[in-house]
């Protein structure tokens, strides 16, 4: 009977030990929220900013990252990389950015993470369907009877449209120059003009609705996707994951599937 108080007495220390544990000591995994660089992503709400140019192909990469990543969820905002760069600028809430090119990521070194290149695209013409006024080639677009659109300069595929043309000594006025490559596809499809550069990737997006005429390899530009995390991210772990999951086999299949090249 004598032993009974002391047993007590520690059993109780025992359970105040317990109490001012941590919880991993006690065998818990911290939460889903948790994750380590082997384990799973931290589960989060993302908000990415992408370029124009992969409005299609990363609807599939979100669900893809969700369904890899039980919790999170991805939200995307599209538009023309520059236009996204001065949302960053701004202090647009934002957890990671994709452009379209490497000289408006470079352009915000002070504002995100190291960049990685995830994939790549080149150009191709694209008419009305049929296409009707019989565009060849580059030098077609010189005729000044042919309605011809463009992006805008400060616009990658703009950018990327006016340095093809130069090489080839090719003087091209527009009828229109469209903030995002989306607008100049927009723009064949409906009839208002009868030409345009996009990449091939938007071209595929629209069958039936456009004809393409293919920009030979050496007169062509290679257009390459860095995506970065964005420094002013509440989700820095996280964003970090689903970067680096954009540089892994899943994501890379699906931006091949879409005809985006390796990067």
């Amino acid at each position: 009977m004598t032993r009974t108080p002391v047993t007590r007495r520690a059993a109780l220390a025992l359970c105040g030990l317990v109490l001012t544990l941590p919880p991993a000591a006690c065998g818990s995994d911290g939460g889903s929220g948790g994750g380590t660089a082997s384990g799973p992503a931290p589960a989060a709400r993302l908000t990415v900013l992408a370029a124009a140019s992969l409005t299609d192909v990363f609807k599939l990469i979100g669900a893809a990252y969700e369904k890899d990543s039980p919790g999170s969820t991805v939200t995307f905002s599209f538009a023309g990389s520059q236009e996204l760069a001065a949302q960053v600028k701004q202090g647009a809430p934002a957890d990671a950015l994709v452009t379209a090119d490497t000289t408006t990521m470079d352009g915000l070194k002070s504002d995100a993470g190291t960049p990685v290149v995830i994939a790549k695209n080149k150009l191709t013409i694209v008419t009305a369907p049929g296409n009707p006024k019989q565009v060849e080639g580059l030098q077609s677009l010189a005729d000044p009877n042919l309605k011809v659109v463009l992006a805008a300069p400060a616009v990658p595929v703009g950018r990327y449209s006016r340095q093809v043309l130069d090489a080839q000594h090719i003087t091209v006025k527009p009828v229109s120059e469209e903030p995002n490559v989306r607008a100049v596809l927009s723009k064949v499809e409906l009839g208002e003009a009868d030409a345009g550069i996009v990449y091939v990737t938007d071209a595929t997006t629209a069958p039936g609705k456009v004809d393409t005429v293919d920009i030979p390899d050496d007169q062509n530009a290679v257009a390459s996707y860095p995506a970065a995390t964005l420094d002013s991210s509440r989700n820095a772990a996280a964003a970090g994951a689903f970067v680096t999951w954009l540089t892994g086999p899943e994501a890379r299949q699906i931006l091949a599937d879409a005809g985006f090249e390796k990067p």
